[in-house]
Order: structure tokens, then C-alpha cells, then sequence
């Protein structure tokens, strides 16, 4: 065995060495919360290169979020050296499916430069469809948005839906979901769900594809597999065929994400599908204290398991947790947030050391406004990327299609927006006519509009309108070349009167005046990205090829925006359960522990009480070295102050663990005494 390995498993526990060791069939890894998995993926990666003899580029491993992949790169690169990584697959799944699709391009009846429908691609789609035949809401287009997104998810393909429809809101559903599908296919278009619905089809209909990518895969690693849908399992299964040599990396008891198609059952399903399954447990935990791990245990023991497992830790008892019972959710904020400055000052910590979950984003509203008034430094995770604001996404479609008139995708998503009256229909024949397969013709969207020919396949008033989109397009590409490029966009904004389109429809003309702005901001900063040094004299850019390279910086500082790494700034950090998954902290708080918030009120109502268990454990396992539960005795409902009853998971944790404040019939008065003490100490500390 080479030295680098060799000392690699002298680091892992007897748990991971196993799980690294074991490549000789199919095997499960259930990996407990902070029980190192990714350590174990990375190195059995390395394991595999460098003594089983395995070539870098027959390894796939997957994962779920571009963050945990580049983790997960970088790791492995520092193990690999040179040629060794050398063409190695380390990607989300959906990147994975893309790379296959563009791979099988031909096969799949797409042409080269396809586009990607982003969410709001897709809901502007499907707007422009329903439309057609009544007004519809929001709340509408997102429910059949939903549909389709599942029923791609359970591989349910167009022609199969209306026999899966329960009720006439499914059988619209359908319909829209037919017309959608042959929409994104004249436009030459996929949408996220089908980076993972086309190869599954591909490789379950097509037996020469298959035979091609199981000849390129012949190892795979999936992390967090608990989060697989119906269709991400299937890939993994057709991938790996009878061959069956893959390690899946998972907890059951961290699935919280069924809302989005997760099936935490796909773990039962595994061991159907292959009797073979060698299960290893990974119970040792290296992030919390024994009596949060406690905690942990006795509140998951409440859901039914296939694999039980118990973590455990050699990072001593801790302290109790604490259980904060408040008035009401003001007193709760308020709570936290004078808390977490004293213990600050007190215990020497630092702000990015402190973390408040929540089961719903509303809870933090007030907590911000507590955080604010003590001048706390904190971040508010979950909030909307700048790039990824609608009039932002509208104003880049415009900067993409100017200097690129090829780009399907920007001319699709602006052609109607501020409204043209250009319907669907019209662009499904444009884009029919575009890309004539009788023919073999391929031209762009853009540079169809301009061919004489066009008039033989619509009426003269959709040629008209998409004349005068093209017509006004040229004269903005025109002002850009032979002027100030800066002042033609601006007045590009202006004469299409964007600003009156936002406003028409926005709920607030005071949202409408923020998106304006927000578009504003970006052409300054288009501006300052196209200031070159002024010592710079040896550029011989002309001022439209410098708008052009300052737009597709724009558009890579927006690619690199969504990929970018957590802000590491010193500040208190507030986020939900769901987005705390994969993260921990050394002092958490979790707001919040009554009936009908956590669980939520919709849980109870669907019977899934037990993936809200779920989370709670995701939340209790956050935590490092101390752990505080609050609720409230009363708290708003529109505006009515309404009764509280505390959560049925606080009667399911070990009472001995618990330290309760707050609660006459379960406080220990002499540490509620020593509290009071405390207090006086922290603001003498304070005015000190």
C-alpha cells in the first residue's frame, strides 16, 4: 500500500476504513450527522486511483449542490497528483445529466447550443400558455409548475399524464404540460428537470447509448442519497447495471427535502434492488457534545427506521440544553438577541460562532430588528441573489441579445417582455421554421425574423411585431457601434419604458421603483466594468467590443455570484432548518418549538410529522457546543395574539438533559437565582 494511502486510513476511524476497503459489490454507507462522510467519499476516491489501479476518468461521484462538488474537488485534488485525477467526473447530478445530454445530442433529436430553462424561463413559458385560454394567477402557474416538476421527477412523460391525473385541476396540468414540453422543443430548449428526466429515458429505451456509458462509468460514489428522487435513483441504477460497483452515502434520518421530490425510501429500495448491499454504519460523531447527540437520538427514535444506528462521541457531556419559555415572540427575539451580546463579551466568542434557526423565514424579522437595535453584525441567509431578480434577469436577456443575436435563450425570454402581444404559438412556429429539420436548416431565432420566407408561416401581424422587436434590437446594436454604447442602453430602457411595464406589474408602485433601480445599478456597474486603465494604451478595443467584454463579465460575475462560496464575515448568522443542512456551529439557538410552526401546521394536517421530526434533528445536530430551544407562550397571528402550546418534540427529548427557564413547574430555582446573577454580571461587563 503507497504511504499517502496508507496514512490516509491511519486518520479514518474502523467504521471508515471499512467503508474506504470495500469496492467488491454494491455497499451503503449510513453516515450520521458529523460523522465524517465526506472523507470517506474523497479518500475512497483516491483509494481506488492509487491502489486499486483504477483510472481517474472511470469514477463518477455525485452530489446534490455545486458547493459540496467543489468541497469535494478540492479535497480529492489535494490527494491526486498530476495525471493521476486526470478526466475524473466529480459533479451535481444535474451536471452530470447535462454532460450526457450534450453528449448525446443526435440521439436525443437536439441540436448543438441548446438552452437551459432556468425556473423563471420555464414560469414565463408556461404564463404565456395559460394565458391563452383564461387569466390566470400566480398561485395557479406555480401549482401546474409543480406538477410537471414531479412528473418529470416520477418520469411521468407527456403522453402518460392525463392517465395520472387525480382531479380536473391534474387533467389541465396535462395539457399544459404537453403544449410545454413541444414549446421547449421547437425552441431547442430543456428545462432543470429534464438534465435528469432525458438521460433516464435515453438510457432505459436505448441499449447502444446504455452500453456507451456504462463503458465510460465504472465506479460511482453518491453523496447524500437520502435526497435522490424517483428518476436520480434510476440513474444510478442504469449507470451501474449488473456491474453494481457504487457506494451511495446517506441518512435516512436527514431527509428533509420530500417537498421536493426526495424519497427517503430509495435507501429500502436499494437493498431490493441489490441483495447484495453491504450496509456500513457511521456512528461516531466528531462534532457534538454527548448530551446533544443524547438529545438527537431520543427525538429521531420516534420515527420508524429499515437501519437504526446511535451517535456517539468522545467530545464529553457539555451542557444542557436549554429550553427558554417567553411571553410572547417578542420577548423571544428579544431574548436571543441580548443573549447572544452578552455571551459574546462573556465568553470571549465570536459573532460568526453564534447561529438562529427557524422553520419559517418569517420568524426573523423580528430577531433582525432586535439584532439591529444592540448593533449586532448578522447575516440573513436564503435571500434573493441580485442576479437573480426578475428585472435584473430581463435586463441581462437584453445585454446577452445585443451582443450576441444568436442567443436563443435572451431572445426568448424578452421578446414579450414589455408586452409585444407574441404569442406562444407564433414563436413555436418561428422557432419551427428556424430549424427546419426537413430541410437541415439552422439559424437562429433572432436572424429568422429577418428572412422574407417568415411570411409564408405566420400572419402579417406577428411578422409585423417581431419586425419591430428585431427593427428596434438593430437600432440599439447600430447606436452602440457608432456612439456612447452606456447612453444607447440607457436609452434602450427608455424608450421601450420598461419602468411603466414594471409598474403595471408589481403589487406596489414602491417594489416597482426598487426594480427600477435595480436595473439602473446594473448599467452603472456595466459602466464602471468597462473603464479599462487609462495607462492602458496598448488596447485596441473599439467602444462596442468593450461593452461586449464588459457584458460577458457581467454574465460570468453572475455564474460566479451563484456559485460563490459562504461569506465568511464575523457576523451572526440567521437561516433556516432546511438551509442549515450541511453546517454547524458552536453555539446554536432553534426559535420556535411549538405546535403548528415546528411541527408546521401543514405537516399535521398532511400526516408528515415525521419528516418535520426530521428536521428539528437536523437542526438539534447543527450544534457543536451548546444548544437553546425557545418558544413563546403567545404569538401573532394577523395580528390577533394567539396561545401557544409548546411542541410535542420537547416531551420527546431526555427530561435529564433539559434545563428549562421560564417554567415555574420545571425551574430549578437556585440556577434560576444564579441566572439572575449572571445577568447583572453580563451588563456590568456590558457598561464596563
Amino acid at each position: 500500500m503507497s504511504p499517502t494511502i496508507a496514512s490516509r486510513l491511519a486518520g479514518l476511524n474502523p467504521r471508515q476504513q471499512e467503508a474506504v476497503r470495500y469496492i467488491d459489490g454494491p455497499c451503503l454507507v449510513l453516515a450520521g450527522a458529523g460523522s465524517g462522510k465526506t472523507s470517506v467519499i474523497t479518500t475512497k476516491i483516491a483509494y481506488l486511483v492509487q491502489e486499486c489501479g483504477m483510472s481517474a476518468r472511470r469514477i463518477a461521484a455525485v452530489t446534490f449542490t455545486n458547493k459540496a462538488a467543489r468541497e469535494m474537488k478540492e479535497r480529492v485534488g489535494s490527494m491526486l497528483k498530476g495525471k493521476e485525477g486526470h478526466g475524473l467526473t466529480v459533479s451535481t447530478f444535474h451536471t452530470l445529466g447535462l454532460n450526457i445530454i450534450r453528449s448525446e445530442l443526435k440521439v436525443l433529436g437536439y441540436r448543438p447550443g441548446f438552452s437551459l430553462f432556468d425556473p423563471e424561463d420555464a414560469k414565463a413559458l408556461l404564463r404565456d400558455l395559460m394565458n391563452k385560454d383564461a387569466q390566470v394567477d400566480a398561485d395557479q402557474i406555480n401549482a401546474v409548475q409543480h406538477q410537471i416538476s414531479q412528473w418529470k421527477n416520477d418520469l411521468v412523460l407527456p403522453g402518460q399524464a392525463l392517465s395520472h391525473a387525480a382531479d380536473d385541476d391534474e387533467q389541465y396540468a396535462a395539457r399544459v404540460y404537453e403544449a410545454y414540453v413541444r414549446h421547449l422543443k421547437a425552441y431547442n430548449a430543456v428545462d432543470f428537470d429534464d438534465l435528469i428526466l432525458l438521460p433516464v429515458v435515453l438510457l432505459r429505451d436505448d441499449s447502444e447509448a446504455l452500453a456507451r456509458w456504462r463503458r465510460k462509468i465504472h465506479y460511482m460514489l453518491v453523496d447524500e442519497y437520502q435526497d435522490t428522487n424517483i428518476s436520480q435513483y434510476l440513474l444510478v441504477r442504469l449507470l451501474m447495471g449488473e456491474r453494481s460497483t457504487f457506494t451511495v452515502v446517506g441518512d435516512d434520518d436527514q431527509s428533509i427535502y420530500a417537498w421536493r421530490g426526495a424519497r427517503p425510501e430509495n435507501l429500502v429500495t436499494l437493498g431490493e434492488d441489490f441483495p447484495r448491499l453491504k450496509v456500513i454504519k457511521l456512528e461516531q460523531n466528531y462534532r457534538s457534545t454527548g448530551t446533544i447527540l443524547r438529545t438527537a437520538n431520543a427525538l429521531i427514535s420516534h420515527n420508524p427506521h429499515v437501519y437504526d444506528k446511535t451517535l456517539w462521541s468522545e467530545m464529553g457531556e457539555g451542557a444542557a440544553i436549554r429550553v427558554v419559555v417567553n411571553r410572547h415572540e417578542e420577548a423571544e427575539a428579544e431574548r436571543v438577541a441580548s443573549e447572544i451580546l452578552t455571551r459574546r463579551i462573556k465568553e470571549r466568542a465570536e459573532w460568526r460562532d453564534f447561529a438562529v434557526l427557524y422553520r419559517g423565514n418569517f420568524q426573523a424579522r423580528l430577531l433582525e430588528l432586535k439584532l439591529q437595535h444592540y448593533q449586532i453584525p448578522y447575516k440573513l441567509s436564503g435571500g434573493t441573489s441580485f442576479f437573480s431578480r426578475n428585472e435584473i434577469k430581463d435586463a441581462m436577456a437584453y445585454l446577452r441579445l445585443l451582443i450576441n443575436p444568436a442567443d436563443d435563450n435572451a431572445f426568448l425570454r424578452i421578446v414579450n417582455v414589455p408586452r409585444r402581444e407574441i404569442g406562444p404559438g407564433t414563436l413555436e412556429k418561428l422557432a419551427n421554421y428556424a430549424n427546419d429539420p426537413a430541410t437541415g436548416r439552422g439559424i437562429s431565432l433572432f436572424a429568422a425574423c429577418h428572412e422574407l420566407g417568415l411570411e409564408q408561416q405566420l400572419s402579417v401581424k406577428a411578422v409585423e411585431r417581431l419586425g419591430r422587436f428585431t427593427h428596434f434590437i438593430d437600432g440599439v446594436r447600430r447606436r452602440m457601434d457608432e456612439g456612447d454604447a452606456i447612453e444607447a442602453i440607457r436609452g434602450m430602457l427608455h424608450e421601450m419604458d420598461y419602468e411603466a411595464w414594471l409598474y403595471q406589474n408589481a403589487s406596489a408602485p414602491t417594489i416597482a421603483e426598487r426594480r427600477m433601480a435595480n436595473v439602473w445599478v446594473l448599467v452603472d456597474q456595466l459602466e464602471k466594468s468597462m473603464n479599462r486603465d487609462p495607462e492602458d494604451t496598448a488596447s485596441t478595443e473599439t467602444e462596442t467590443d468593450d461593452v461586449e467584454s464588459a457584458i460577458s463579465r457581467l454574465v460570468l460575475r453572475d455564474i460566479l455570484e451563484q456559485q460563490a462560496e459562504e461569506d465568511d464575515s464575523d457576523r451572526v448568522q440567521l437561516l433556516t432548518m432546511h438551509a442549515s443542512k450541511g453546517l454547524e456551529f458552536p453555539h446554536v439557538y432553534l426559535m420556535g418549538l411549538e405546535e403548528e410552526l415546528l411541527p408546521h401546521r401543514n405537516a399535521i394536517e398532511a400526516g408528515t410529522v415525521e419528516e418535520e421530526r426530521r428536521l428539528a434533528y437536523v437542526g438539534i445536530t447543527r450544534a457543536r457546543r451548546t444548544l437553546t430551544l425557545t418558544l413563546a407562550r403567545q404569538r401573532k397571528t394577523y395580528g390577533e395574539l394567539m396561545d401557544c402550546t409548546p411542541s410535542r418534540f420537547l416531551d420527546e427529548l431526555p427530561e435529564r438533559d433539559l434545563e428549562w427557564e421560564g417554567r415555574a413547574d420545571r425551574e430549578d430555582p437556585e440556577k434560576k437565582q444564579a441566572r439572575g446573577q449572571d445577568a447583572i454580571a453580563g451588563l456590568r461587563s456590558l457598561l464596563g
